[in-house]
């Protein structure tokens, strides 16, 4: 039994054993007050090394486990702008708890093995993908020679040097490692190493390249040389053991730089049987439209070919005339198809120097859709995000100014013409004005609510930047110099030098190569442009291409292929 002396005792420790403990509580609750008041404070730093420290003092706190989520996420978002499976790989042993470790492991995953990165000209099938990631400056951080070589045009024999037009590098990713393909002016293809320019294997044509090849994977080779196959044309090579055959267009191992097949332009009524154009790949068909006028439908796989006209072909699947006689009275012979088709929706747009852009059916493997505009025109025609086509014009065979067409292939094609945009006629070289490369479009890289712009290189000497879904409410001339357009927002044009090269738009920032050099512009939110950086008295007929913070492009005057970048 309790006496009242020991109930006082007890009663009197439990009371401070409840102000030690309510202190305790009150103590924790002010700590954490302050903590989630400093972590407030810093969670939109966006600093690891802040969050960091937070996580250090303040152990055991809800806030420190809030923090550590951030600090992982900041990590991983840092990592991703690498991008190499060595640098997940790293994330995964240092933070085995975090909640990003699936995202990592699927990043491995896909970026173990092989990828073409950048597949074709213009990066993809429907021509309008250029690039990851831009760098801020035009800091050499290699160059290297791609050399020269002879080829006859324009009534004699030219020394032809580096690359030209098209000449756009393509991008393949080995595990972590980059490598670069480059047809060149020296009659070669060639793999390089991204790090440091060295050239792994060439494979030698019988003249010089101008175009952009084509990589596409096999997954039903059965073995390694014929996995992964460069599709690639060159000039026609009329000479030796094919004499009276143009081999312009070949399969070479991109593993070993072997060759796997040759394609013969046949003689058609156009003049000329080069390939300068880049195929475009459906499956296990690829499709291009030859020099000769002629679109081809071909199986590029190996174990498919057969022999014909005395050499080892791919099967033809289907041919179909990319002009008629009417163009042939009005062009003669300069029927000539040099761009690269876009895919959209069942069919592939062909854009022909006969004059036509044509919209090929593949369910009926025939011509559908036909707009006729007269002019040669040579550039790849990007797909919009709206569905439209952006069509270079070059100011020949035409009344009119040359510019861009913005199309609509799902109207009639009287109805199809969206807005039409003319640039200055002036001759330099061998043209007199329009646009002789292809439109850039930044839809790959923006939300659906930013600006949609579209940028162009004129033979005027001026690079065009206009709104291509707002009008600006004036109507213009078209080429045909009678048939009135709306014409679109100009927002940005600048004079950089006279150019047949194809723009590029990666994120906000525009790559421009000319006859004077090379430019780097950015825009703002508010669509005003400034030159970021410039390479003068170099001169570029080939398209640059960025990945990972490396633009690469090759000089038809130095010879040279430039990586340049952010040094430090």
């Amino acid at each position: 039994m309790l006496t009242k002396r020991k109930s006082k005792i007890i009663l009197f420790q439990f009371s401070w054993l409840l102000i030690i403990l309510t202190s305790i509580i009150h103590l924790n609750s002010c700590r954490n007050g302050a903590s989630a008041e400093k972590f407030e404070k810093i969670k939109n730093s966006n600093s690891i090394i802040i969050i960091n420290k937070f996580i250090d003092e303040n152990p055991n706190t809800s806030e420190a486990e809030d923090a550590l989520k951030l600090r992982n996420q900041l990590i991983f978002d840092s990592i991703s702008k690498i991008n190499t499976e060595k640098e997940y790989k790293k994330f995964i042993k240092y933070f085995p708890e975090a909640e990003q470790i699936a995202s990592a492991n699927q990043k491995i995953k896909e970026l173990s093995g092989i990828r073409a990165v950048i597949s074709t000209f213009r990066g993809n099938n429907e021509r309008n993908y250029y690039g990851d990631k831009c760098p801020s400056r035009l800091d050499e951080i290699w160059t290297s020679n791609m050399g020269s070589g002879k080829s006859f045009a324009y009534g004699k024999m030219w020394v032809w040097t580096g690359a030209g037009w098209t000449g756009q590098p393509l991008v393949v990713q080995e595990d972590s490692n980059t490598y670069i393909v480059q047809g060149c002016f020296d009659y070669n293809v060639k793999k390089i190493d991204a790090r440091n320019g060295k050239v792994l294997w060439k494979y030698k044509f019988n003249d010089i390249i101008k175009g952009t090849g084509t990589i596409w994977i096999n997954e039903k080779a059965e073995n390694k040389d014929e996995k992964v196959v460069i599709m690639q044309g060159s000039r026609r090579g009329e000479s030796g053991e094919e004499a009276g055959l143009a081999t312009s267009f070949r399969g070479i191992s991109y593993f070993s730089g072997k060759e796997l097949w040759k394609l013969n332009s046949k003689r058609t009524a156009s003049y000329s049987r080069d390939v300068d154009g880049s195929a475009v790949t459906i499956g296990d068909t690829a499709y291009i439209d030859l020099e000769n006028g002629v679109f081809t439908g071909f199986d590029p796989d190996k174990k498919n070919g057969e022999l014909r006209d005395g050499i080892f072909q791919p099967k033809i699947f289907s041919e179909t005339n990319l002009w008629n006689e009417a163009d042939i009275k009005a062009h003669g012979g300069n029927l000539v198809a040099e761009s690269s088709p876009t895919v959209f929706n069942n069919k592939i747009y062909i854009v022909s120097g006969s004059g036509h852009v044509y919209g090929y059916n593949l369910k009926t493997k025939t011509v559908d859709w036909d707009f006729y505009i007269g002019c040669d025109m040579d550039g790849s025609a990007p797909l919009t995000n709206d569905n439209c086509l952006l069509v270079s014009v070059e100011k020949e065979y035409i009344k009119g100014h040359g510019g861009v067409f913005k199309l609509d292939p799902s109207k009639p094609e009287k109805d199809a013409a969206v807005w039409y945009f003319p640039t200055g006629t002036k001759h330099f070289a061998y043209w007199d004005g329009g646009i002789v490369g292809s439109v850039a479009v930044n839809d790959k890289y923006i939300k659906e609510t930013d600006t949609h712009i579209a940028a162009f290189l004129a033979i005027d000497g001026f690079m065009y930047v206009v709104d291509h879904k707002n009008l600006s409410g004036e109507k213009v001339l078209g080429p045909d110099g009678v048939t009135l357009y709306p014409t679109p927002k100009l927002l940005f044009k600048q004079y950089v030098g006279a150019s047949i090269s194809s723009p590029i738009i990666v994120g906000n920032r525009i790559v421009a190569c000319t006859y004077e050099g090379i430019f780097l512009f950015e825009h703002d939110q508010n669509m005003k442009f400034k030159l970021l950086d410039k390479k003068k008295d170099i001169s570029f007929e080939a398209s640059p291409i960025c990945w990972n913070n490396r633009i690469y492009v090759v000089s038809n005057t130095t010879g040279l292929m430039y990586c340049l970048g952010e040094k430090n």
